[in-house]
């Protein structure tokens, strides 16, 4: 059962560590490809606190949120091949920031052709933000050594 146990999560980890890998190797001076679809879904993101909360919000350095992405997703995704709770975090933190803020269906009409797209990549990471509490709740709920109950000797008279 080890052996399974560590070969899933390191297929599940792959995922994460494959994606960072990318991400690395694109980054730039501007932050990559992927920046640029971040800083449209970060102005929309401003606007929307800065009507709600009624203050202006300062800029973002969206060079800083990739290279942060990259750190939770590498490190997060190593650590986890290890069966660490703290690379489950790591992932978590990861999938909780970030699912909202790529797969944002919620801002377009279910007639939009994007609508369905985003929100089956909005599903798919939260079973993945699932899997990961799963694993969290399973790696909590099994104590690190059984305690053994020793036998009483009968004593013989």
């Amino acid at each position: 059962m080890g052996f399974v146990s560590f070969l899933g999560r390191v297929l599940f980890a792959s995922l994460f560590i494959l994606s960072a890998w990318q991400m690395f190797n694109e980054f730039d001076s501007n932050g990559g490809p992927i920046a640029k679809e971040l800083i449209p879904k970060f102005t929309i993101v401003k606007e929307n606190l800065s009507s709600k909360l009624g203050i202006g919000l300062p800029d973002f350095d969206v060079r800083q949120f990739i290279a942060t992405i990259i750190i939770l997703k590498g490190l997060g995704g190593i650590l986890f091949v290890f069966g660490s709770t703290f690379g489950a975090f790591l992932l978590l933190a990861h999938q909780a920031i970030t699912t909202p803020l790529l797969y944002d269906f919620y801002n377009y009409r279910p007639s939009k052709p994007e609508y369905t797209l985003l929100l089956n990549d909005f599903v798919q990471n939260m079973a993945l933000f699932g899997a990961l509490l799963f694993f969290i709740g399973l790696k909590t709920s099994i104590p690190r050594r059984q305690h053994r109950k020793k036998n009483p000797k009968a004593k013989t008279v």
